[in-house]
């Protein structure tokens, strides 16, 4: 069967000529000349028995087979990458990709702690902004992840729930001033968004039936909650943030709640890793090592809105 497939060298080169829309990018990416990825690709259409590029003049577009196979390489290349990155990595290495804000406000002091008691075991975090938060555990070169979800995951991965999302309104002291706010006041704010669709806001206020009381949709937008949060202490405006993941700045005073009602938003931080990956001998020492070490969250004097 494999003698019936192409060249490996043709469809690396088809594939990046198709990825940049260019032979001569492609060559200088594969290091060839762009005479000879011209080659490759001929060789790879002489073998299909049908064409992958429409050439106009200097302009490459791709015929419908040729959109439909590099999007199959692609994804194939990648896993070939992914496989041979496992193969390379360091025999017992755990490797978790969590997103940017957890990362920094929580799972990187949380795993030093793990890696100060253990120091045979290895740890690899890769720190990765997601609007979304998601992980491809076949295309992606990870043991494990840690996820904000409702939980819903597909049936071949594991996962445990490490604790629950809140947002609650913050901002300096300086702008919050000695009183705590009303729905009205917060109205006249300048509103700090951690994510572009505005979401969290919309989600705080929606959930106590003022979804109507404050233009949620006006604002300075940010790309992640770490970004809204520094700009509300620096006392840009008021961000929403995460009770979980502000609570060392509440109490040393860089951050205020205006108004101290909390939003159980319905989802949570989970540590999710593929059924393929359920036997690693460090997987189930860092999920308990992380379970026994969640953020505390600080409810006195705070409404709390399940």
């Amino acid at each position: 069967m494999t003698s019936r497939l192409p060249p490996l060298y043709a469809l690396r080169a088809f594939e990046v000529a198709a990825r940049y829309g260019s032979f001569t990018v492609a060559a200088q990416n594969l290091c060839i000349t762009q005479s000879a990825v011209s080659r490759h690709v001929k060789t790879l259409e002489e073998h299909l028995d049908c064409p992958l590029f429409e050439r106009k003049g200097p302009k490459l577009a791709l015929t419908d087979a040729g959109r439909l196979l590099a999007q199959e390489l692609e994804s194939s290349f990648n896993a070939i990458e992914n496989a041979c990155a496992t193969a390379r990595r360091p025999k017992g290495t755990l490797r978790i990709k969590a997103p940017s804000t957890l990362t920094m406000r929580w799972l990187l002091g949380t795993l030093n702690k793990f890696q100060t008691a253990n120091p045979t075991d290895q740890v690899q975090l890769t720190s990765a902004w997601m609007d979304v938060d998601s992980i491809d555990f076949r295309n992606e070169p990870f043991d494990c992840a840690v996820l904000l979800s409702s939980g819903d995951f597909p049936k071949d991965w594991g996962f445990i729930k490490l604790f629950d999302e809140w947002l609650v309104p913050v901002c300096a002291p300086s702008v919050q001033g000695r009183e705590h706010w009303s729905i009205e006041h917060l109205a006249l704010a300048e509103l700090l968004h951690p994510s572009r669709d505005c979401r969290d806001w919309r989600r705080w206020l929606e959930r106590q039936g003022q979804g109507d009381a404050v233009d949620w949709n006006e604002g300075k937008r940010f790309d992640t909650l770490e970004f809204g949060i520094a700009a509300a202490a620096a006392g840009h405006g008021v961000s929403i943030g995460d009770l979980a993941l502000v609570g060392e700045q509440l109490q040393d005073g860089s951050l205020g709640l205006p108004i101290r009602t909390a939003v159980k938003t319905g989802d949570s931080y989970y540590l999710v890793w593929s059924q393929r990956h359920s036997e690693h001998h460090l997987l189930a020492r860092v999920r308990d090592f992380l379970l026994a070490n969640v953020p505390v969250i600080e409810t006195r004097s705070i409404q709390m809105l399940e």
